[in-house]
């Protein structure tokens, strides 16, 4: 089986200027990403997209393929990751050869694991390839949450969760958006990356799922890795 391993990293960003090439433990944040990827059998290549010519730089010299800038046109802040995705397959395709799925690994997610990313691609082939998304267990319960309408509020989901204790729950996950599988013909077919046969890849492990959006996400992400530092030298 050959899997393109896909990362998007536009050079600009809103709520973290420069993000994918900040430094996060020792190397900018794009490397988690492309690190993770190597050694694993049934990753052919992993093909950075970015319009940046700086995170182009950073991320060939970490042993990325970056044949070249991304269109302008999938370079805006409306320019959706499956229109990004098709872009970097279709050239791939073409360019070099025909691939069984594409793996998109979106760089705001760097502490996913190698043996994660093993499992989801071990459901990719259990699951006769069908699509496979990354989630986690939802830190909000739709059942707790509430919409505000004419200066009151309501209940997002009609039901009596609100008079139920968090152990009585039932689970709820959502999409992390740190591992995306599919078929070439299956994101072509639907442009998506969601479908309702698509397989969870269930992250059980709270670090790996950490999406890095804000100012407070990195701070999380940081003291982590402090944090880890620190226990590993108290061990020594």
């Amino acid at each position: 089986m050959k899997i393109l391993t896909l990362i998007t990293a536009r050079g600009g960003s809103k709520r973290i200027p420069r993000k994918n090439i900040r430094i996060l433990g020792g190397k900018p944040l794009i490397e988690w990403s492309i690190d993770v990827a190597k050694g694993i059998d049934s990753i052919c290549d992993t093909l950075v997209s970015t319009d940046d010519s700086e995170v182009l730089e950073i991320a060939k010299n970490a042993g990325a393929m970056v044949p070249w800038l991304r269109p302008a046109d999938l370079a805006t802040d409306t320019a959706s990751s499956e229109a990004v995705a098709l872009h970097a397959l279709d050239w791939y395709e073409k360019e070099k050869e025909p691939v069984d799925g594409l793996l998109l690994l979106q760089p705001t997610s760097p502490f996913r694991s190698r043996e994660t990313i093993n499992h989801g691609i071990a459901l990719f082939k259990e699951h006769d390839r069908r699509p496979v998304v990354g989630v986690s267990a939802a830190c909000s319960h739709p059942l707790w949450c509430l919409k505000l309408e004419e200066g009151g509020v309501k209940k997002f989901v009609e039901g009596s969760g609100l008079n139920l204790r968090s152990q009585d729950l039932p689970p709820a996950f959502v999409i992390n958006g740190a591992f995306y599988l599919i078929t070439p013909e299956d994101l072509r077919r639907l442009r998506s990356f969601h479908d309702a046969s698509m397989v969870p890849l269930v992250f059980n492990e709270p670090r790996e799922s950490l999406d890095i959006d804000t100012e407070l996400d990195w701070i999380v992400a940081d003291s982590i890795l402090k944090l880890e530092n620190s226990k590993i030298t108290n061990e020594l």
